[in-house]
């Protein structure tokens, strides 16, 4: 329960009850988002960020520009299941291109056919592509398709 009245400020009341929720949260594990601590505790916007920031000062998290804070510190891998679902797709995919179910120089399945795989929609699916693509596992040909790159030119580490 919050004190407003009291001697320490709310904003760091904030932050003691978000210290003891995330005390035994593993590294990458997201923290409760600005607009949820603002419902949950009726403080201001403000004073939720401010919150997050005594933890992100002390090293307790990190945040992610337009993506929330993580327990830890940053450049922690998060948990599969806190990955946003474009990270996911492109995991998988990776997944069966070095399993070899994918093969260089073949193209990866259609955006219709990822579509429908994982449910999503057609931006999530050109959002995981192009990711693949940073990373230089596929390459896409215009008019033609997306292909896995040649072995030689995957991504190492």
């Amino acid at each position: 329960m919050l004190d407003p009245e009291g001697v320490v400020p709310v904003y760091v009341q904030v932050s003691e009850i978000l210290r003891a929720r995330i005390a035994d949260s593993p590294p990458g594990t997201p923290v409760a988002s600005e607009a949820d601590l603002e419902q949950e505790f009726g403080i201001a916007r403000a004073t939720a960020r401010r919150a997050v920031q005594v933890l992100r000062d002390q090293g307790l998290v990190h945040t992610l520009p337009g993506l929330g804070a993580y327990v830890g510190p940053p450049g922690q891998p998060r948990p599969e299941e806190h990955q946003p679902i474009y990270q996911r797709i492109a995991s998988h995919i990776t997944e069966r291109i070095l399993a070899r179910s994918l093969r260089p120089n073949r193209r990866i399945p259609s955006e219709q056919t990822l579509m429908r795989e994982y449910g999503v929609a057609k931006a999530t699916v050109r959002r995981a592509v192009a990711l693949l693509r940073e990373q230089g596992w596929v390459f896409t040909v215009p008019n033609r398709g997306t292909y896995v790159s040649p072995e030689g030119t995957w991504p190492t580490g």
